[in-house]
């Protein structure tokens, strides 16, 4: 063989080396495999026909069509995405954990303290979320903190498995600089083993069940959503989280659309003394499984029997990643301009920022001219 043949022969094997790793890559970020997953799941009662069920009948797309998404994933240009770059205010992590506080990192991964624990929300420090290092939505701005450099956690809870609230990576650090536990729906149990979580270090809970941890109960409670890391859907469970310690209750919404069923959640463990709702990604081909701002304001009410004023709303899941075609800054002024009408109370954190709910400070509105 000449030396070009050997030379284009070698750059052909090393582009067929790349391509396996990467697919190898994308298999393990996928996780587990619907076959190791349904052993776990068919016990549940949202479990039917080798799928979970929203309480409610919710579909993930309604109306328009296929070419009307497409278009306007092709118009939107810079719609979803600040003019300037977005402030990143600097962690602060106590050596005790307060009695109520919380740390939004960005998107859904914030740091709730309740009397004196922590717990630790959708953790995702990776740049892009997907399973592909290539392809994907990409960070719109840096993690506050480096991940090894978070305060000891009690637990990490996780919402459901969609790779911009479960992300392997940060599975991986959080397995090498924490001892915490993981608390996830049914069926994410697979996913962590599959990439090698002990299995001390997993606790799966159906809808309304709970675990203790010393004098903290973090209760897995319902959400409208749906589930999926590769082609099939709804193989995992999806759900809402009560974080209640002895004298405060914190409520973390994940990702969901609205459902008249909080109010349940809200006379079964409520009030709230703070609330973490998801704000952004919403859109008319999917409101059974995206709020919009002002269905955060309902939930948040329906959570305190009613009353809009009762604990601090602090609006999650916008600003990180650009998932959908409304403005950047958007949901927080909607948001805003339904709790005025309402009388809520809301703390819009930077990302990074520590707010002490007990000791609240004065409300800047940094993302003004980032709209």
């Amino acid at each position: 063989m000449g030396t070009k043949s050997a030379f284009a022969a070698g750059v052909a094997l090393a582009g067929v080396a790349a391509l396996v790793r990467a697919g190898w890559g994308v298999r393990s970020q996928i996780g587990a495999s619907t076959s190791a997953i349904a052993p776990h799941a068919m016990g549940s009662a949202r479990y039917r026909d080798r799928r979970f069920h929203n309480t409610e009948p919710s579909r993930q797309v309604v109306g328009g069509s296929d070419s009307s998404i497409v278009s306007a994933l092709l118009t939107r240009g810079r719609l979803g995405r600040p003019r300037q770059a977005i402030p990143l205010a600097t962690p602060l992590a106590p050596a005790a954990a307060a009695d109520l506080a919380v740390t939004w990192y960005g998107h859904a991964s914030a740091l709730i303290e309740v009397d004196g624990y922590r717990v630790l929300t959708d953790p995702v420090w990776s740049d892009r979320v997907s399973p592909s290092r290539l392809v994907g939505p990409l960070r719109l701005h840096p993690t506050p903190v480096g991940i090894e450099d978070l305060p000891r956690v009690d637990a990490v809870v996780v919402s459901h498995d969609h790779y911009d609230h479960l992300d392997k990576s940060t599975v991986e650090a959080l397995l090498r600089t924490q001892t915490a536990p993981f608390v996830v729906p049914t069926g994410i149990g697979a996913h962590l083993r599959s990439w090698r979580v002990p299995e001390d270090r997993i606790v799966e809970l159906d809808w309304d069940e709970e675990v203790v941890l010393g004098e903290l109960t973090v209760t897995c409670t319902e959400a409208r959503h749906f589930s999926g890391r590769g082609l099939a859907r709804n193989t995992t469970l999806w759900s809402s989280w009560v974080i209640r310690g002895p004298r405060h209750r914190a409520f973390f919404g994940g990702d969901t659309g609205y459902t008249p069923r909080f109010v349940e959640i809200g006379q079964r463990h409520g009030p709230f003394d703070l609330t973490l709702l998801p704000v952004g990604a919403y859109d008319e081909h999917w409101p059974d499984i995206h709020m919009n701002p002002e269905e955060a304001v309902r939930m948040h009410a329906d959570l305190n029997a009613g009353d809009d004023a009762a604990g601090v709303l602090v609006p999650v899941h916008w600003a990180t990643f650009n998932l959908a075609f409304h403005p950047w800054a958007e949901p927080v002024t909607r948001l805003l301009t339904a709790a005025r009408e309402s009388g809520t109370r809301v703390s819009v954190p930077m990302p990074g920022q520590r707010i002490d709910v007990l000791r609240p400070g004065v409300q800047r509105h940094w993302w003004l001219r980032l709209a």
